[in-house]
This record gives C-alpha cells, sequence and structure tokens, in this order.
C-alpha cells in the first residue's frame, strides 16, 4: 500500500462541531512529548486544572481531564455517580438528552425522562416537579444540545436539587466557552465538555469538574487496581463498573499520589491546556461575548436570506442557528456544493430534523467576522443556484448591520 502523506483538503468548517481548530491549539499539539511522571509533565497537569477551573468558573480542586472525546467525559461522569439501581432523571429536548438517559441505562440506573418539544426547554418548575415524583440520587441535564440549538437554562437546577437532595450533572459540551456557564454559582455538582466546540480545538480530550458533594460520591466507590495498591488502600462501596473512566482512580492520578491509571494522553493535553490558556487570556466573559456578537450576525444573515430559523430564538445558544431548508431544495445537495465549490461545512440535524433543517455554527476559531460573512456570501450562491429567490447581498448586509 503506498498511502500519501495526510494532506487533508482546506475547509472552513461552520457547522455545529468539530470547527477548524485554532492554529495556536494545533502548534501547541506538534510540541513534543515528555514522560507521564516528568516534572515538566505535572506541572503541565497541574496548570490545566487551574486553567479549567477559571473556564468552568468554580473552585472544585477536581477539576482536571478525561482522555477521550467529549462522550467519554460523559460516561465517566454518570458510572462514577450511578449505581445499579440508583434513580436518574434526564429532562430530554434533543438528541443528546437520549444520550443521557442511554447512558445512564447502561450503568444499570433506574432512568426517568420527561419531554418537550424539540425547538423548546423546560420551565424550573416542570424540572422540580419531575424531581419530587421522581426523587432521583442524579439529575442528568444537557446544557446546550446542538441538534435543537437550544440551550436549557440551568441557573435555577442548582437550588432546587439541593433543596431534594439531588446531585446535578451537566453536558456543557457544545455550550462551554462561548455561553454563560457558572459552574459554583448555579449549583452544578459535575460538568463535562469538549474541544470540539467553542473551546476552539480538536476532539479528544473531556475537561470535568466536580464539587466536593460529587467527589464524596465517587470516593465512596473507591478501589484501587490491584498491581498498585499500597497498605491502605481499602476498596470502599460498589466497585466503580468501568475501569478506564473510574473517576475515583483518575483522581488518583491527577492527585498527589499519582497513582498510575493511564498513560496521559499528552498531545491532547498540550491542546486542551491551549484551549484553556487561550479563553483566561481573552476572558471567559469576552469570549462569550464574542460567540454572542458573531452568532448575532449569522442569525441575521440567515434572516436576511430569506431563510426561516428553527426553534425558540429565546433560548438559543449564542454558537450555532438551526434553518429550515427552503421547500423545493434538496439540503444534502446543497450542503454538497457548499463544500465542493466553497470549502465551507455547515451540518444536517438528527431524527425528527434529520434532512429538513440546516445547522450553521459560529464557535471557537470561527467565531469571527470573516467567518460569518464568507459563510453568508456562499450560502446565497447555492440557494441561487437551487433555485432560491434571494435579495443580493441580504445575508452580508444585514450581518453587517450588526457590525456596524
Amino acid at each position: 500500500m503506498n498511502a500519501a502523506p495526510v494532506n487533508p483538503p482546506p475547509r472552513l468548517l461552520m457547522g455545529p462541531g468539530p470547527i477548524t481548530a485554532d492554529p495556536r491549539v494545533l502548534r501547541a499539539m506538534s510540541a513534543q512529548l515528555v514522560g507521564q511522571y516528568d516534572p515538566a509533565m505535572t506541572a503541565y497537569m497541574n496548570e490545566v486544572m487551574a486553567l479549567y477551573r477559571e473556564v468552568f468558573r468554580t473552585a472544585n480542586r477536581q477539576t482536571l481531564l478525561v482522555d477521550g472525546t467529549s462522550r467519554a467525559g460523559i460516561e465517566a461522569a454518570l458510572v462514577s455517580l450511578l449505581e445499579p439501581g440508583d434513580r436518574l432523571l434526564v429532562p430530554v429536548f434533543g438528541r443528546f438528552g437520549h444520550l443521557l438517559a442511554e447512558i445512564g441505562e447502561r450503568c444499570g440506573a433506574e432512568v426517568h425522562t420527561i419531554e418537550t418539544a424539540w425547538g423548546t426547554v423546560f420551565s424550573p418548575e416542570q424540572i422540580e416537579e419531575a424531581v419530587v415524583a421522581v426523587r432521583p440520587k442524579v439529575l442528568a441535564v444537557v446544557h446546550g444540545d446542538t441538534a435543537t440549538t437550544m440551550a436549557q437554562p440551568l441557573d435555577d437546577l442548582g437550588e432546587i436539587c439541593r433543596r431534594h437532595d439531588v446531585l446535578l450533572y451537566s453536558d456543557a459540551t457544545a455550550s462551554l466557552g462561548g455561553n454563560p456557564f457558572e459552574t459554583d454559582a448555579w449549583g452544578i455538582d459535575v460538568a463535562t465538555a469538549g474541544l470540539q466546540k467553542c473551546l476552539g480545538g480538536p476532539s479528544g480530550s473531556a475537561p470535568i469538574t466536580l464539587s466536593d458533594r460529587a467527589v464524596a460520591v465517587v470516593d465512596g466507590r473507591r478501589h484501587v487496581e490491584a498491581g498498585i495498591a499500597e497498605a491502605g488502600d481499602v476498596g470502599r462501596g460498589v466497585r466503580i463498573a468501568s475501569n478506564y473512566l473510574d473517576l475515583a482512580q483518575i483522581m488518583d492520578y491527577w492527585g498527589p499520589r499519582r497513582l498510575n491509571h493511564h498513560t496521559e494522553a499528552t498531545t491532547m493535553l498540550y491542546g486542551a491546556r491551549e484551549c484553556a490558556r487561550l479563553l483566561v487570556e481573552e476572558g471567559i466573559d469576552c469570549a462569550v461575548a464574542r460567540h454572542a456578537l458573531h452568532g448575532q450576525a449569522m442569525l441575521a444573515g440567515v434572516l436576511g436570506l430569506g431563510l426561516e430559523v428553527f426553534g425558540d430564538l429565546e433560548h438559543k445558544m449564542n454558537n450555532v442557528v438551526a434553518v429550515h431548508i427552503p421547500d423545493g431544495v434538496d439540503g444534502d445537495r446543497a450542503r454538497a456544493a457548499l463544500l465542493d465549490d466553497f470549502g465551507i461545512e455547515i451540518g444536517t440535524s438528527f431524527g425528527p430534523l434529520h434532512g429538513k433543517v440546516w445547522r450553521i455554527g459560529t464557535m471557537g476559531h470561527n467565531a469571527r467576522k470573516d467567518a460569518v460573512l464568507t459563510t453568508l456570501a456562499a450560502l446565497e450562491q447555492v440557494l441561487r443556484q437551487a433555485g432560491v429567490p434571494v435579495t443580493a447581498g441580504g445575508g452580508v448586509g444585514a450581518a453587517r448591520e450588526v457590525y456596524a
């Protein structure tokens, strides 16, 4: 086999994620490896913990990385919190609520769901009513579901959970860094994310933060592997079902004992560190405001092209918008034309929205003016080619008014 060197085509990834990685993150990931217990490496690990405390807006000591995509972080959180038979409540307002429910079932939990129509979110009263009825150990909520582009308000849920002695977990994969997210102020016990959206990096590392309440639950299930256990390492509680995603062991690896659990994914750690460093350097509030500005420009632009926006705009995430595919337009063919002719990728959606909407992202490195205007100009040409009557320059003009 004669395999050519890796040379991907130039792309502007303006879908719901992954996005075009920040060049500074890619440069950081090209750095040479060091051993997992090299003082430089453990220093980087400590820096990562400190940086992500700022990103998550938390003082949680247990703020670290799970090696794997954002789904690895989700599974690590749920498999470490839930024992077989525990009750899990999941409010489902899009594809990824269904994912949390499935993972909970795989953990052996007794899973309860409430559902609302895609494009809407839950009120705090609806969620509290379900909490009272189910009395779960864990309430697991997606913050931003890219399948619908909606952001579920979380600011009242921590108080509800504490009042009813429930742990609050949030999947912030699609929202962290581009939308307000206040781990401590909102009373979130566990939150996980991924790099490939607003954080501006590649998929492959899952930042996670755990409150003291959550740490106590995980530590109550702590078991050290036989091959590295020392005197006094007595197992507690029901052993966490996954070895690789065992947060008790992962916390020991990142903690002062540095108990070997796996070989840290050094290159991904470099990338995750740079993602957080750049956000902290910019200022989290400034990064959220940047995503809000360019998201608003994209929203104005697609409306300027005459497209109909999907969902409740009051609860739309800053970083992605969904638009109904115009009647008579082959959505996949139009997306292919955008990719082939302009090197720009946008997405469709899942389930009931598959083939009915396009999802256009403005996040991470692509939350910038030139990316928004270029995408709108190209989309106008694709719509014209498909026979859609559009006002010349309507998308770009509307976006420019937002910037003005």
